[in-house]
């Protein structure tokens, strides 16, 4: 049984008025920048149930474009994360979508353009402060950054998860959670690892020597 500590109930350490639509928008933002490579030139914010009707005055507008530029719940700057963002030519904008019954209410979708790469990203923040990735580049996954996790985007072919656990107890790395995600059979794949403990940026490396991983993405928050 997980315990239950002190932070699980007050939440993080936060610039802003709710742990619900500044903090978890902010961490969800945050994860979205850990896993885009590249510069990030514009990004979309499109934002639905309570998060598209209450965005500015709750501040979560502020939170996104922080965390988009990398900022923590604590960072200071994320008052001031509109200048910012203006000043390094960071392009953005706000969208109201359309809420649909089955979507948790603190919902937003981020789409990223780079200087040749794109990325969407699909989050809830579901109170507290944490948050639950639910999509991503269109895949249905879901993890909570929480843990120190390990992302694997791949081809769906036999001997690639089991590549990857050999890695991982090569190393002495503990998985707390492991889930496969996949568009169909034979198709991309996203395998999401979340671990006992921080690693290195190397074991990424030793990850992709399998011919059938496409990429590898470390995210720690």
């Amino acid at each position: 049984m997980k315990k239950i500590s002190v932070f699980d109930i007050i939440g993080p350490i936060m610039i802003g008025p709710s742990s619900s639509h500044t903090a978890g928008a902010l961490r969800i933002s945050l994860i979205a920048y850990k896993i885009f490579k590249g510069t990030i030139k514009e990004v979309k914010f499109t934002l639905y149930g309570s998060f598209a009707k209450t965005y500015k005055g709750h501040g979560t507008d502020r939170a996104l474009l922080g965390g988009i530029m990398g900022f923590d719940t604590d960072d200071d700057r994320i008052r001031n994360s509109f200048e910012i963002a203006d000043n390094n030519n960071l392009k953005y904008s706000f969208i109201e979508g359309e809420t649909t019954p089955e979507m948790h209410p603190n919902t937003v979708r981020i789409d990223i353009l780079g200087e040749d790469s794109s990325m969407s990203l699909v989050g809830e923040s579901i109170g507290g402060g944490s948050v639950l990735v639910r999509q991503i580049n269109g895949i249905d996954v879901k993890f909570t950054g929480e843990y120190t996790t390990i992302m694997v985007q791949q081809i769906d072919k036999p001997g690639v998860v089991a590549h990857i656990t050999k890695v991982l107890s090569e190393n002495n790395i503990n998985i707390a959670f492991m889930s496969l995600f996949r568009e169909s059979l034979g198709e991309k794949a996203f395998t999401m690892l979340e671990l006992d403990e921080k690693v290195s940026e190397d074991i990424l490396l030793k990850l992709k020597e399998n011919e059938y991983i496409i990429d590898t993405f470390l995210i720690s928050i």
